[in-house]
C-alpha cells in the first residue's frame, strides 16, 4: 500500500499537472467568455425578452378578454332587459286590441238590438195597421150585411173608422 501512496497512486498530488489544469482552466473560460458567452448572453436575453413580451401580451389579453366579457354581460343585460320590455309591450298591445275588439263587439251587438228593436216596432206598427184595416174591413162588412140598405158604405166607413178611433184613446 505504501507504494501506491509513493509512486503516484489516486492520492498523490502532482504540482505541475495542477498548474497545467489551472492554466488550460483560465485560458478555456476566457475563450468561453470571448466568444461563447456573448452569444449566450444575447440568446438569453432575448429569450427573456420574448417571454416579457408573452407576459405582456398575455396580461393585455387576459385585460381584453375581460372587458369583452364585461361588455358581453352588459349585452346580455340589455338583451334580457329589450326582451322583458318587447314582450311587456307585445301584452299591453295584445290586451288593447283585445280591449277594442271587445268593445266594438259590444257596439255592433247593441246596433243589432237598436236595429232589431226598430224592426220589431215597424212590424208591430205595420201587423196593428193591417189589423185595423182588417177590423174595419170586417166591421164594414158585418155592418152593412146588417143594416143592408139603410147606411151606404162611406158612411160605414166613418162610422167604422170613429169606432177604431174611440179604441184607440182607451
Amino acid at each position: 500500500m505504501l507504494y501506491l501512496l509513493a509512486s503516484g497512486g489516486l492520492l498523490s498530488f502532482n504540482t505541475g499537472f495542477a498548474i497545467w489544469i489551472a492554466i488550460s482552466l483560465v485560458v478555456f473560460l476566457l475563450i468561453m467568455m470571448k466568444y461563447a458567452m456573448p452569444p449566450i448572453m444575447a440568446a438569453l436575453e432575448g429569450r427573456e425578452t420574448k417571454i416579457r413580451e408573452s407576459l405582456e401580451a398575455a396580461e393585455v389579453a387576459l385585460a381584453k378578454a375581460e372587458a369583452i366579457s364585461k361588455d358581453n354581460d352588459k349585452a346580455l343585460r340589455e338583451a334580457e332587459q329589450t326582451a322583458h320590455q318587447i314582450r311587456k309591450e307585445a301584452k299591453e298591445e295584445a290586451e288593447r286590441i283585445r280591449g277594442e275588439r271587445v268593445a266594438k263587439a259590444k257596439d255592433e251587438a247593441e246596433q243589432i238590438i237598436e236595429q232589431a228593436k226598430v224592426d220589431i216596432e215597424q212590424e208591430k206598427q205595420s201587423a196593428l195597421l193591417a189589423l185595423r184595416q182588417e177590423v174595419a174591413h170586417l166591421a164594414i162588412k158585418s155592418a152593412s150585411m146588417i143594416l143592408d140598405a139603410e147606411l151606404d158604405e162611406e158612411k160605414n166607413k166613418k162610422l167604422v173608422d170613429n169606432y177604431i178611433n174611440d179604441l184607440s184613446k182607451n
